[in-house]
């Protein structure tokens, strides 16, 4: 039995239209790396601290409010990982 021929894709765009933004590698500024790990060790340390002064600091008027920014600033910063190249 013969073998039918494989269709051939139109070439109707250049290979370089068809990428999307995304797929082009763009440099990251140099302040995305740094603001991205310093905003995770920020949220450490201001998850420790708070549980280390017993509640008292980083902002004593908020009470357990700290974890919720705390957790707040890590997401911030694991949010910035899908990002960097």
């Amino acid at each position: 039995m013969p073998e039918s021929k494989p269709r051939r894709k139109k070439n109707s765009q250049p290979q370089e239209s068809r990428q999307s933004a995304h797929a082009i590698d763009k440099p990251m500024p140099g302040w995305y790396k740094p603001v991205m790990f310093g905003l995770m060790l920020l949220s450490l340390v201001w998850i420790i601290v708070y549980y280390v002064s017993q509640t008292l600091y980083p902002i004593p008027n908020i009470g357990g409010w700290n974890i919720v920014v705390g957790f707040g600033i890590a997401m911030v910063g694991f949010f910035m990982t899908t990002g960097w190249k």
